[in-house]
């Protein structure tokens, strides 16, 4: 009996998605609810699951290909019948016979088709996909393992010199010089229309400040060890700015809203976007009513959100909404940015990273460890008054922890 592998719903408003990579390939037993393949939409990657056990008889369509919710992109076997045999290793090249290139695309042989990080990585490398083990889901390469193959190859004694060897023949020039294309991922190109939507359509402008962060940190150094004992979960720098930023945008209620045409729309809740880097791109997940939230629920939301962003399994529910931003270049090392909004919202905070700095206090030059803020703003709705004194809310919340929990 054979069964039909259909896109399953995405998700409001999302009718299609794009074939990011197949999990299993024809002739593969699978069990009920095992994925099969990657789905990717303008959001998050879907994996879709069989529908049963059997065998995968074939692929409807291949990677790359557009396809709509309801479509058929495979075909199970439930009885094994009707699955192609498998293809019959190809003859050995004769000597005069042109090597086939690396990273080649699988064709009709069963050649095995690789990821565009593996394809980048063999080409720079120079090394040859069929000589290495894959050490991935279903024997398929990893960039580690061409790069470990690379290694080995470097390492190798070289072979002694013969007489033809004495007078080489000179390189081509732009030898070694490769380019490959590869397609932007359907994430990737809804990330960049966003981005540039946003420049396009806000008035955006970017305010700044410095943060002494001796307080943060002296407080999580002497409660981490209780937090995680009681909420198991550890205690971080972000809770501490996400609730800074409800109390700044509290008090300044255009921060928290968003053009709606001719209308500007407030909102009497915080839902925080953070954005969290993930494989196919970054990602804005919503951490929902953070003036209602303590920090631990901050704390456990954003670490559900990265291990769901690392897996792909975050929903479109998932990054549905968010009043207001906070981008953390600081972990890649970055020292001042200035971040673009996530629209429709009409601001974001970029945090960054945390260095002793020398600073004056009370008429002496002492070292502090000190971080730059930045706030992005649409000009439109906030003005720089309102920027400014939001920017200096967190600054003073960061800096006297004690402000928030007094709501003062």
């Amino acid at each position: 009996m054979t069964i039909e592998v259909k896109v399953p719903v995405l998700g409001e408003s999302v009718t299609e998605a794009t074939v990011g990579e197949w999990l299993k390939q024809p002739g593969d037993a699978v069990k009920a609810d095992e994925p099969i393949v990657s789905l990717e939409t303008d959001k998050v990657a879907v994996e879709v699951p069989a529908p049963s056990d059997g065998v995968l008889a074939q692929h409807m369509v291949a990677v790359g290909d557009t396809v709509e919710v309801g479509a058929v992109i495979a075909l199970l076997s439930a009885d094994g019948a009707g699955v192609a045999p498998a293809a019959k290793a190809a003859p050995a090249p004769s000597a005069s016979a042109p090597a086939a290139a690396p990273a080649a695309a699988q064709d009709s042989d069963g050649a095995q088709t690789l990821s565009p990080a593996v394809r980048r990585a063999v080409l720079e490398h120079g090394v040859d996909p069929s000589t290495i083990k894959g050490s991935g889901k279903d024997g398929r390469l990893t960039k580690e393992d061409v790069l470990a193959a690379a290694k080995a190859k470097d390492s190798a004694p070289a072979a002694p010199a013969t007489a033809s060897d004495a007078a080489p023949a000179a390189a081509p020039a732009g030898a070694g010089r490769n380019e490959e294309r590869v397609k932007m991922t359907r994430l990737r190109q809804t990330i960049a229309k966003r981005l540039k939507s946003a420049q396009d359509t806000a008035a955006l402008l970017t305010t700044f400040n410095d943060v002494d962060m001796s307080a943060v940190i002296e407080a999580r150094e002497k409660y981490k060890d209780v937090f995680q004992k009681k909420h198991g979960i550890k205690l971080g720098f972000m809770s501490f700015f996400a609730k800074a930023s409800v109390l700044a945008l509290k008090d300044i209620p255009a921060v928290n809203a968003q053009v709606d045409g001719d209308e500007i729309v407030y909102h009497d809740y915080v839902d925080i976007s953070i954005a969290v880097s993930a494989p196919n791109g970054l990602v804005v997940p919503v951490v929902r009513d953070c003036d209602k939230l303590g920090f631990a629920g901050i704390e456990k939301a954003i670490a559900e959100y990265g291990k769901k962003a690392k897996d792909g399994t975050l929903t479109m529910e998932d990054m549905k909404g968010g009043t207001f931003t906070i981008s953390n270049g600081g972990v890649f090392g970055g020292l001042m940015s200035t971040p673009i909004i996530n629209p429709p919202q009409s601001a974001v905070l970029g945090l960054h990273r945390i260095e002793d700095r020398p600073v004056v206090r009370n008429g002496e030059i002492v070292i502090r460890p000190m971080m730059y803020i930045a706030l992005s703003y649409d000009h439109r709705i906030i003005d720089g008054r309102e920027a400014v004194t939001a920017l200096k809310t967190i600054k003073e919340a960061i800096e006297d922890p004690t402000r928030i929990l007094i709501d003062l």
